[in-house]
């Protein structure tokens, strides 16, 4: 029997930076490292040994201080080992949406009965970066310029697809950011890959200009993602 993890712990460990990037935008890679190598292995073994269908959440792409540093999405290293029990020599990273991520980990009952009825995952699967105004790298998204969303457009839809097939339950989709729908309602419209799609508040905007409102996001999306099971 071929599991949910046995499909994700072979994608990931095959993953590779596309070409052909406009210039100034760079991809991170962590994939090729060790030690995530090993956190991806641990952390499928253990949440995802089974071939139970799970409801996709899918945010945009990896930021470079969660996912593009342990591999996990939404999840610091430091979260990875407080919440997923998985400890690990990453230097601790901060990243406010792993931050709010992990409080609706906590509340569904924590990381083993989330990632039993869901998988957190993007609509690119690797980090990007542009060089910021002071020389340091900074986050950078890939709609942010066309030539960028349709250079990675082909790379988009065979993630994708090829994620469907480690065990998703096709019925619904979550999706993570209101600019993120629009992209990701153009890839449904073109492959039909969901039923229905129902879309959150992304975590960072949440936590970076409605911070005193954490509470009334943290209900929604509980009551959201509970009405996506049912």
């Amino acid at each position: 029997m071929t599991t949910f993890a046995d499909k994700a712990i072979s994608y990931y460990s095959s993953l590779e930076a596309p070409a052909g990037l406009p210039p100034g935008i760079g991809v991170m890679n962590p994939y090729q490292e060790p030690e995530v190598q090993r956190i991806v292995r641990e952390f499928f073994t253990k949440f995802y040994s089974d071939t139970t269908p799970r409801v996709y959440v899918l945010g945009i792409n990896p930021g470079r201080f969660g996912a593009g540093v342990t591999g996990i999405s939404f999840t610091t290293p430091q979260n990875l080992d407080r919440y997923c029990g998985i400890p690990n020599s990453l230097p601790p990273t901060p990243e406010l949406s792993s931050r709010f991520i992990y409080q609706i980990v906590e509340a569904f009952g924590g990381a083993e009965a989330f990632y039993g009825q869901f998988f957190l995952t993007s609509l690119f699967p690797l980090a990007l970066v542009k060089k910021g105004d002071n020389g340091a790298p900074k986050n950078y998204n890939f709609y942010d310029d066309r030539q960028t969303t349709e250079t990675l457009w082909p790379a988009i839809t065979d993630t994708v697809r090829t994620q469907l097939t480690f065990g998703a339950a096709r019925h619904v989709a979550v999706c993570l950011g209101r600019k993120n729908e629009t992209y990701l309602r153009r890839l449904n419209d073109q492959q039909g890959f969901f039923g229905r799609i129902v879309t959150l508040d992304h975590p960072r905007y949440i936590l970076q200009y409605r911070s005193k409102e954490t509470a009334a996001y943290i209900d929604r999306y509980i009551r959201t993602l509970a009405d996506c099971l049912a």
